[in-house]
């Protein structure tokens, strides 16, 4: 199956989802599916309250398991009787055969293998010779910013950040860098739905240029490896990454690595944007309140709003009996602000110190390999803008990404301010 193929069937499974569950009147009796509608979609906290109030673990129209309590969610995620597999609200079924072949869903050995192979990369170690790339890219954005004056977060530093970032760990040549951005770009959009032919044409476009560029890499680096991820992928004496695996495992990786990182900075501004105390506490202190920005934003308003985990035998959880092949979906957002977890859990606090870790990059052996490299890039980012742009502000119309898994913005105009 071609990438455009892949992703074509996630876009149209997500849709069709969407309209089954509208159709079926599930929107108007489980929360969760509720999450789907665009006008749950810039505040969801409320339907997840909602599906509190109906206990630890309650079952929905559709068949599955919904929780938003911390403790289960650490615990499924944790738990090896789950296999990651997504939900049933998120994507068509007539996917499963795609996410029993991604590495987002496989289960050990091949998903020990895969991990292994790139942990090199990603690992907190290793991302630590990207930082001067880091700060080099984002003190360029932030200065085309200030001198700007008005400019939009996500197009101006969010996306082109992850990008070149990931342009660097692949080892893309300086002249296929823009077809990279923008192909990168367009795949990540995918993941809301694809609406319209144009759309479906622009993600074909973007998905074969992806394609070639890639499988170019791929053979210019088996002749001339280099010094970085595809070069090693390919000269791994151990052979741990097969030639069939090698395109999907590295579009994979763009697209996740793109689509965190951007999500990941558009919420945490808009969270200290929206809270003008906890932006002029940062604002006058960033280089020692960075860090825990970016961890309050990973437990106040993730990048990931859920994970499907299927049972893969039967499993009895808080008292409920879960049979072998029934799902379990976690409410990630909802999990971070159980207050049995977490004091005044709907306050964004930068001074917070909790004692109960948030799951915002999952849990177990599916626990997000590039979150070192995330963390790295939105601390930078934050505070490089803490630091610059004090007077920082809301200049527009904010628009939110159209998904009930993926949090974050596609537009948020800034001002600088004074």
């Amino acid at each position: 199956m071609s990438t455009f193929d892949t992703f074509l069937r996630l876009a149209r499974g997500v849709y069709r989802r969407r309209l089954t569950l509208a159709a079926d009147g599930y929107l108007h009796a489980d929360p969760d599916a509720r999450l789907h509608l665009a006008v749950w979609q810039n505040d969801p906290y409320a339907l997840y309250e909602q599906l509190r109030k109906q206990g630890r673990l309650s079952r929905n129209r559709s068949g599955a398991w919904v929780t938003v309590d911390h403790e289960i969610c650490r615990d499924v995620l944790r738990d090896r009787r789950f296999g990651a597999r997504p939900d049933r609200l998120t994507v068509d079924e007539s996917l499963s055969g795609f996410f029993e072949t991604s590495f987002l869903a496989m289960e050990p050995p091949d998903h020990t293998r895969l991990r292994g192979a790139i942990r090199s990369d990603f690992g907190t170690k290793a991302v630590g010779r990207y930082r001067e790339l880091v700060e080099r890219t984002v003190d360029d954005l932030v200065g085309r910013a200030q001198r700007d004056r008005r400019f939009d977060l996500m197009s101006g530093l969010a996306q082109p950040l992850p990008l070149a970032v990931m342009s660097a760990i692949f080892g893309i040549p300086d002249d296929r860098r823009a077809a990279f951005h923008r192909s990168a770009a367009v795949l990540g959009s995918a993941i809301d739905g694809v609406r319209t032919m144009t759309q479906a044409a622009r993600l074909r476009t973007a998905t074969l240029t992806l394609d070639r560029l890639l499988t170019d890499l791929i053979e210019r680096r088996r002749r001339e490896p280099g010094d970085d991820l595809v070069s090693r992928l390919v000269t791994d004496a151990a052979g741990d990454v097969g030639a069939e695996e090698l395109l999907p495992l590295c579009t994979l990786l763009l697209v996740a690595g793109f689509e965190t990182t951007t999500n990941l900075i558009g919420n945490a501004v808009h969270a200290l944007m929206r809270h003008p105390d906890q932006w002029a506490a940062f604002a006058g202190a960033p280089g020692e309140l960075a860090a825990s920005v970016v961890e309050e934003t990973l437990r106040y308003d993730p990048p990931v709003h859920r994970a499907g985990r299927e049972a893969l035998a039967d499993v009895e959880i808080a008292g409920t009996s879960i049979r072998a092949g029934e799902f379990v979906v976690t409410l990630i957002g909802g999990a971070n602000r159980d207050p049995a977890a977490f004091d005044d859990p709907d306050r964004f606090d930068v001074f917070r110190r909790p004692t109960t870790a948030h799951l915002a990059f999952g849990g177990g052996i599916h626990y997000c390999v590039g979150h070192p490299l995330a963390r790295l890039e939105a601390t930078v980012a934050v505070r490089a803008l803490a630091e610059r742009l004090p007077r920082l502000r809301i200049d527009g119309r904010t628009a939110r990404r159209s998904s009930g898994m993926i949090r974050g913005f596609t537009r948020l105009p800034l001002h600088v301010g004074g």
